[in-house]
């Protein structure tokens, strides 16, 4: 998942760690879509290993009440930060019950409206103790037993296997979940909304069970294509059994990160939710294998701290591009790892923060750590290697490790790899080794071929002319022909057109998208030719060519606005807001009223927050005063995506510098919530 600090408060926790062990968990939680609430009951059983004046449990901002310690009522003490218990358990075997209320402020979101609206969680640098009492510490390892109470027309879904649904009343529905292995409180997950699903077995019999919602039944097959691929490869690489008893994956709205890989549940962005043309634009299955290897680096072996956060993200990174090289073939495997190699060494230009330390970058801690791993795989043999990740994997299972536990397993299994020298280039020297990891990528043909090519920039067209021709003509992998286009991007048309045919002639998505953006200038007699790249399939390539053509032929911008008035593009509907947008801007448009009240639609909070930041911004840019959208445009500031309220309040920031909006953002002010009225004062009073 998208990397966040964890802050952990190590000391304290390891105290209590060291005095009490907390192992099993039965919760039963019902929040509240109306009131943001959720209310709870539940029964911990825990073992006082040592003496202790005050066992703690972390919980924020919660009400507690009916505390008992072994059926017995007790006193107890709650702050802002935690439920402190101090009487009525004793050494050996207790247990405590509660109920508590808590109105999250993040980790646990509502999101969507009516028959859309959505309850999920993200526990992962947010922590699970804003909604539900329980363990910041990740060394704390607890069996979780789930009871959630959902609205009987929506399904909940948690981690572990549903062993029964049954109704509450007429209004509400129960569902129990049942985990049988430990797992740290930050994989806790629950989701609440309108799905359907579909289970397959993987060949080693595991259900694995997609949800998707009803609306988006038709991207089923793309969404999740290659799924059961994925699983059954990374079990058999691995070498080590999937851990748990069910895998479900469940997209969600607004999502905060990619995907998160609470235990047994992935939950993932709904943006990755496509059809067969958004497929090739962005798929989700590096999203797919990267969560799916988690479920054994992460949630079965877990990183005692932040800096050995690499242990999850740079295995999970490698093992997806692992099982990408199965789905695609060498050449994209090595094209990968040539890519993050390019960004690996240019972030060490300015980032001096190795791997191993809690403040590294996540790029270090994905792609660096990937890189590391490739590094050992390469040096002792795929074989070796499987041996010592099944190794680490049988010895930790269930448990905390810092890198020296994985390391020796390497030297146990490869006693000639030199682990020392290993940890000090690759995880404590901030710089990235160039010069290894070229050598490493160069044993593969293609790889040399892109070097080869790309040497050629420093010739003349005429000398390489031929060369091109050759390679577009070949079956090479396409960055090499994407290569040649981008070295042909300031050349003059006309030493080029024969080439640019050639290109459109290959029918390769990602080459013909490369037409699309380097072509530069289009005279009439490529004209019809690159209007070709309209029916392409891939909406970032129809929306860069229908821009394209609208600004170099004007006078065919109906013929334009008729091709794309029935386009919709991704989730992020880019492709309906730009027709909207310069339908309304063109002079061939008879139906101004409808299309900007659809427009306008998409700013509102009924839709997702990429639709709606697209939305906002060509709204105003037509309408730059319309009170609707500067109302949405305060909304976006109280969304729990920090990505889209930053964009909200940089707009208004921005709109504020100009004259008459600052009355104009007073004037809608009564027609705000609370909290969009708190976020607009402050915008308004740093302009004041």
């Amino acid at each position: 998942m998208k990397y966040l600090l964890l802050l952990f408060s190590f000391i304290s926790w390891s105290q209590q760690t060291a005095k009490v062990n907390f192992t099993e968990c039965y919760a039963k939680v019902a929040p509240d879509y109306k009131l943001r609430k959720v209310e709870g009951k539940v029964v911990y059983h825990f073992k006082v290993l040592q003496p202790t004046d005050t066992i703690r449990i972390d919980a924020k901002d919660m009400r507690f009440y009916e505390v008992k310690i072994n059926n017995k009522p007790v006193n107890f003490k709650s702050n802002k930060k935690e439920l402190l218990l101090f009487e009525g358990f004793k050494k050996g075997n207790n247990s405590v019950i509660f109920s508590y209320t808590a109105f999250p402020k993040q980790t646990m979101y509502f999101t969507g409206q009516g028959e859309t609206a959505q309850i999920w969680t993200q526990g992962q640098g947010k922590y699970t103790s804003h909604w539900m009492p329980s363990f910041d510490d990740v060394n704390e390892k607890v069996v979780f037993n789930l009871q959630v109470i959902s609205p009987k027309n929506f399904v909940a879904i948690a981690n572990g296997v549903l062993q029964k649904s049954m109704p509450v009343d007429q209004h509400f529905k129960s569902w129990l979940y049942q985990m049988q292995k430990p797992m740290s409180s930050y994989l806790l997950a629950l989701v609440i909304g309108d799905f359907r699903n579909k289970v397959i077995a993987s060949k080693s019999g595991l259900p694995l069970q997609f949800f998707i919602q009803p609306k988006d039944t038709a991207k089923f097959d793309a969404t999740y294509r290659h799924s059961k691929r994925i699983f059954d490869y990374l079990e058999k690489e691995i070498g080590f059994k999937y851990p748990w008893q069910v895998y479900k994956q469940i997209p969600v709205e607004d999502f905060l990160y990619a995907g998160m890989e609470n235990t047994s549940c992935t939950i993932f962005a709904q943006d990755y939710v496509v059809d067969d043309i958004g497929f090739n634009d962005r798929n989700y299955v590096n999203v797919n294998a990267h969560e799916l290897a988690h479920q054994w680096f992460g949630d079965v072996v877990t990183a005692k701290s932040g800096k050995h956060h690499w242990l999850q993200e740079g295995f999970a990174t490698y093992y997806a591009l692992l099982a990408e090289r199965a789905v695609f073939g060498d050449d994209y495997f090595y094209h990968q790892l040539y890519r993050t190699s390019l960004q690996l060494r240019n972030a060490a230009k300015t980032d001096t923060i190795p791997v191993l330390n809690e403040k590294a970058s996540s790029l270090s801690f994905y792609q660096k750590g990937a890189w590391a791993l490739h590094t050992i795989r390469e040096a002792i043999g795929p074989k070796l290697f499987q041996k010592a990740v099944k190794s680490y994997l049988k010895k930790y299972q269930f448990k905390n490790v810092e890198t020296d536990d994985f390391l020796a397993e390497i030297k146990k299994a490869a006693p000639n790899f030199d682990t020392e020298k290993f940890k000090k280039n690759w995880l404590e020297d901030y710089h990235f080794q160039t010069e290894e990891a070229n050598a490493l990528l160069k044993k593969n043909s293609f790889i040399q071929q892109l070097f080869e090519t790309q040497q050629l920039r420093k010739k003349a067209l005429t000398e390489n002319k031929q060369r091109y021709t050759e390679l577009l003509q070949s079956d090479v992998f396409y960055p090499i022909k994407t290569e040649i286009l981008y070295q042909l991007k300031d050349v003059p048309f006309a030493e080029k057109a024969e080439l640019l045919s050639l290109a459109l002639q290959t029918n390769d998505v990602k080459v013909r998208q490369a037409v699309a953006e380097f072509t530069g200038e289009i005279p009439v007699s490529f004209q019809s030719s690159y209007e070709t790249l309209l029916d392409d399939a891939s909406y970032d390539t129809r929306e860069i060519a229908f821009m394209t053509l609208w600004k170099t032929f004007p006078e065919n911008q109906a013929k334009y606005l008729e091709k794309a008035q029935h386009w919709i593009g991704g989730n992020d509907k880019s492709l309906r807001i730009m027709y909207l947008t310069f339908a309304l801007l063109s002079a061939h448009n008879q139906n101004n009223e409808s299309l900007y009240s659809e427009l306008v639609a998409y700013t509102a909070p009924t839709f997702e927050s990429s639709v709606r930041q697209n939305a906002i911004t060509n709204a105003l840019s037509i309408n730059p005063k319309d009170s609707a959208v500067l109302r949405n445009l305060v909304n976006a500031t109280v969304h729990h995506k920090w990505q889209f309220s930053k964009f909200g309040r940089d707009k208004i920031r921005q709109l504020l510098k100009k004259e008459g909006y600052a009355d104009l953002f007073q004037s809608i002010l009564p027609s705000l919530s609370e909290s969009e009225v708190i976020q607009l004062q402050k915008l308004l009073s740093e302009k004041a």
